[in-house]
């Protein structure tokens, strides 16, 4: 079942058939912000991760004027996502809640800044809401200032530090 997330953009849930194109989406996102990396291992968190109890929506765009699907290759169809929201579910180790966990977020780059990661952001809140959480998390990259700004303005705070120390196999 599909819905107008905004003028021009139908959201719609994925399922686990949709593990391949899950995967795609994630390697773009990295390869983003990465993009001398190899991100073939994202597989096994996807095989890890990835169930009916991690729900994934797709958005697609929805040309007014096309009138409807126009074959494989169309704007509208859905074998072509603009946009991607997957979430998982984590426990606050403070308080014992389960809560929502944004595993991924990505909006295809010709489609950035027209409101659909915020319109995704509200549609999570209200999902995890209406299933009772009492907060969403989510990691987000210190070099990611465009995602940084968005949770910011939407009200999102850290909580906590993600701290890494690269070791050496060297003595």
């Amino acid at each position: 079942m599909s819905k107008q997330l905004l003028p021009g953009y139908i959201i719609r849930r994925g399922s686990t058939l949709d593990r391949s194109l899950l995967l795609k989406f994630m390697q773009r996102t990295y390869q983003d912000l990465f993009p001398n990396e190899d991100f073939s291992h994202l597989e096994q968190t996807v095989k890890q991760y990835f169930s009916s109890d991690t729900p994934l929506w797709w958005v697609d765009f929805s040309s007014q004027e096309d009138g409807g699907d126009n074959g494989e290759n169309s704007p509208s169809s859905p074998s072509s996502p603009i946009a991607c929201l997957w979430v998982g579910n984590a426990i606050d180790q403070v308080h014992g809640n389960r809560h929502a966990h944004i595993f991924i977020l990505y909006v295809v780059p010709e489609h950035r800044r027209r409101g659909i990661g915020r319109a995704l952001m509200r549609y999570v809140e209200n999902w995890a809401i209406q299933r009772g959480d009492r907060q969403i998390g989510l990691q987000v990259f210190q070099s990611n200032k465009p995602a940084l700004n968005l949770y910011n303005h939407l009200g999102y705070q850290t909580q906590s530090l993600w701290m890494v120390k690269f070791l050496s196999a060297e003595k």
